[in-house]
Order: C-alpha cells, then sequence, then structure tokens
C-alpha cells in the first residue's frame, strides 16, 4: 500500500469518527428542541419571538441541519467520493459562517432585537379578548412565571379597558386589581438561560467539532486526489 493510501485511510477514519460526533450532536439539539417545544407547548398561540419558542424552533432547525450535514460526511467519508466531500465542505462552511453571523448579529444587536420581539408580543396583546387560543396562551404565561405583561402590567391597561386580566394574579382571583410586577418576557428569558447553561457548552463543542470535520474534508479531498494521480 502506498503512502499516499495509508494517509487517506487514517484521514478517512478520523473523519467519520468526528462526523459520527458532528451527526450525534445535531440529534442531541434536535432532541432539546423537541424537549423545549413540549414544555412550551401551553405557549404555542404566541408570536415565535417569545424567547423560549425562538429558541426552541432555533434549535430544531439547526439540529436537523447539522444532522443531515453530518450524515453526508459520514457517507463521503465512506465511499471516499469526492462530490460528497465537496457539498458536505461547502454545506458545513455555510453553516459555520451562518453560525458566526448569527453570533454576532445576536451579540451586536441584542438590545434591538429584544425591543423587536417585545413590540410583536405587545402587538398580539391586542387580540387577546377575540382569540381563544391566544387568550389561553397567554394565560398560561403569567400564571406559571407569576408575572404581568410583556415589560410592565401596564401593558394590559390599553388592551383592557384599564383592567388586567385574571391570570396577573393568583389562581382563582376573579378580579385582579394589582398583579404581579415582574414582566414576562424577562422572566421567561430568564427561566431560559437558567434551564439550558448546558447548550452553550454543547455548542462550543460543536463548533470545534464542526472546525476540525471541515479540516479532515479538505485533508481527505486532497488525499483522494493523491491517490488517483499514483493510479494514473
Amino acid at each position: 500500500m502506498s503512502v499516499s493510501r495509508r494517509c487517506l485511510c487514517c484521514v478517512k477514519y478520523l473523519m467519520f469518527v468526528f462526523n459520527l460526533i458532528f451527526w450525534l450532536g445535531g440529534c442531541g439539539l434536535f432532541g432539546i428542541g423537541v424537549w423545549l417545544s413540549f414544555t412550551q407547548a401551553e405557549f404555542s398561540s404566541l408570536p415565535l419571538s417569545f424567547p423560549s419558542l425562538s429558541a426552541a424552533n432555533l434549535l430544531l432547525v439547526a439540529g436537523g441541519i447539522t444532522m443531515v450535514t453530518g450524515f453526508l460526511g459520514c457517507l463521503g467519508a465512506l465511499k471516499e467520493q469526492r462530490c460528497l466531500l465537496f457539498m458536505f465542505f461547502v454545506i458545513l462552511l455555510l453553516l459555520v459562517l451562518t453560525e458566526v453571523t448569527l453570533m454576532l448579529v445576536i451579540h451586536i444587536f441584542h438590545d434591538k432585537l429584544d425591543s423587536k420581539a417585545q413590540g410583536e408580543l405587545k402587538e398580539g396583546m391586542k387580540i387577546y379578548e377575540s382569540e381563544p387560543g391566544l387568550k389561553k396562551s397567554w394565560d398560561n404565561v403569567q400564571k406559571m412565571f407569576k408575572c404581568c405583561g410583556v415589560t410592565n402590567k401596564t401593558d394590559w391597561y390599553d388592551v383592557l379597558n384599564g383592567t388586567l386580566p385574571s391570570s396577573c394574579c393568583s389562581v382563582g382571583t376573579d378580579q385582579c386589581v394589582d398583579g404581579w410586577s415582574e414582566p414576562c418576557y424577562q422572566k421567561a428569558r430568564q427561566w431560559l438561560l437558567d434551564n439550558i447553561p448546558s447548550v452553550l457548552v454543547f455548542g462550543v463543542c460543536i463548533g470545534v467539532v464542526q472546525i476540525l470535520a471541515l479540516v479532515f474534508s479538505l485533508l481527505m479531498y486532497c488525499q483522494i486526489l493523491c491517490a488517483e494521480k499514483d493510479l494514473d
């Protein structure tokens, strides 16, 4: 066996292992997204800008793309096909660039994104009385988090003519006069940060595996070219 062929075999199995880890990581992200979706099912009628709902959808999309990309990488490594490897490299490179761009946008414009999300939620509150599904979701949110309104309980005054929904107070209260003072947006956001901190560590690990998979796919592509030249 030639030196280039031995190198190709080594890179091939290393790439397969890293892509298998990458695929399993995608399954993990998708699973967390499904778990978060189920735990937030009672709020499903709220706009997707609600913190926990947007996080659940983001994890589902990221997990799905990661699983497909990892599968392509494993298949390309085993089959030693330049076409699959090139496709995997391009998709993974685009994925990494998208993730970096998304993180930068969130970091730089987080205040504007928060304001936009809060504005969408306040706009949705206007149909609280006419939309039973939305009404139920808002009531569930406020009872669960013991909060009232998006940014303040006064958000309800324009919607309900200066009154508060009963869900802004303790369970069993027919008419709510002085509701909970904490805003629901911040409460839900803090709940998200408190409950899934390990996702951040997990995400960093996936990022490292992505970079390594990129390097190994490029190495393997070059090794296949060298092996084909040796055969010629």
